[in-house]
Formats: C-alpha cells, sequence, structure tokens
C-alpha cells in the first residue's frame, strides 16, 4: 500500500515570536517542511492562535430521550443572519492539573446546572489545525434532566447561558437540517444519532 504523510521530524521552527497575548495568544512562525515531491520547502510563516484543549460534553437524558444544551452569544457569528446566538453544548477551557472528564463534569454543572451520572468518550480531534494546536475532548454526558433549565453561567466571565431541553429526535433533526451550525455540537449529535437506541437500552438497564 501507499505510504500516507510525513512524520513528527520531517518539519523544522526557524524561530518564533509572541504576537499578542492575552485570553488568547498569537505566535509567528517561521519554519520549513518536508515537500511529498521531495526536499525541504523554502522558510513560510504562520500565525497560529493559542488556547489550551477543551472538553466539550453533550448532555442526555435517557429516561426522558431529551438533550440539554445551551445557547449563548458568540462574536464569531456576529454576522450570521440568524443572530449571534448559537445553539451549541456544555464546553470548557483544560487548565493545568485538569483531566477533560473534570472539566466535562465542572462545565455541566456551571453551563447547565447538570451533574453527570456516567460520561463517555466520543472522540479527541483538532479544533482547527490550520490556525491552532487546541484540541477538543468530546464527550456524551448521562443526566437527570427533570428539573434542568434557566440561566447559567459565571458572571465574572461574562456567561451568560440559556440552558435549552429539546427531544433528541429534534435535535438531530436541527443538526441534519442546518439550524445547528457549530462544530462541537454538529459531531456530537451525529455520532449520537447512529448510538442513541444502544445508549438507551445500556442505560436503561442500570449499567
Amino acid at each position: 500500500s501507499a505510504e500516507v504523510g510525513m512524520n513528527r521530524n520531517d518539519f523544522e521552527i526557524l524561530d518564533s515570536e509572541v504576537c499578542y497575548q492575552g485570553f488568547y495568544r498569537l505566535e509567528r512562525l517561521r519554519l520549513r517542511h518536508r515537500l511529498f515531491a521531495g526536499g525541504m520547502s523554502p522558510a513560510i510563516v504562520r500565525e497560529v492562535i493559542e488556547k489550551s484543549d477543551v472538553a466539550a460534553v453533550l448532555l442526555y437524558d435517557p429516561q426522558r430521550d431529551e438533550v440539554v444544551m445551551i445557547e449563548q452569544f458568540r462574536i464569531g457569528a456576529r454576522d450570521n443572519p440568524c443572530g449571534p446566538w448559537l445553539l451549541e453544548i456544555v464546553a470548557g477551557l483544560i487548565e493545568a492539573g485538569e483531566t477533560p472528564a473534570d472539566v466535562a463534569r465542572r462545565e455541566a454543572m456551571e453551563e447547565a446546572g447538570c451533574a453527570l451520572i456516567d460520561l463517555l468518550p466520543i472522540s479527541t480531534f483538532y479544533t482547527s489545525p490550520a490556525k491552532t494546536s487546541q484540541r477538543t475532548h468530546l464527550y456524551l454526558g448521562r443526566v437527570d434532566c427533570s428539573s434542568t433549565g434557566g440561566v447559567h453561567g459565571l458572571a465574572h466571565e461574562g456567561e451568560d447561558i440559556r440552558v435549552v431541553c429539546l427531544p433528541a429526535t429534534q435535535a438531530i433533526a436541527l443538526a441534519e437540517s442546518g439550524d445547528i451550525d457549530s462544530a462541537w455540537p454538529l459531531i456530537a449529535l451525529f455520532w449520537f444519532a447512529r448510538h442513541r437506541e444502544g445508549l438507551r437500552v445500556r442505560w436503561s438497564a442500570g449499567e
């Protein structure tokens, strides 16, 4: 079979500088890398936006067959014809000394008021590898959403988060129609659509 890709030693960072340090860090790198046709590229410049990795979790109540999502203002969607309030899933940055599962549990409580009963990994992936090294650790979390709702978030972080409980079939339909258009909930809901029935059987059996 044909060899696919390069290895981690097939590039060289020539120099780097920090252009901005705030909530995110902007770095400018000068580098070169091996070419598929052979040899090395000339020096090229790339800018990357850096922040710690993220844990994100789709909350699901198998007894009610409902998912818990959140709605909040997102500056990147400011030109969205439907407005910059997006329907998303619980997520948070992973700080030093925390595991992704720790953050999933913490954010489920802070952003949605939900305590996780169980937590299943879905995938770990680069968020946007053309511009950042950040990776997302994506989960499905089992919750009891019988008393879930209201507005949550940390005021000192400028969070204003409305909790939305949806029938699972409706949430999947919103993803399939494009009405949910943020990457984390889309990936989570497409995975969830494939595994939903098995999860209901597994969790209904008390596993």
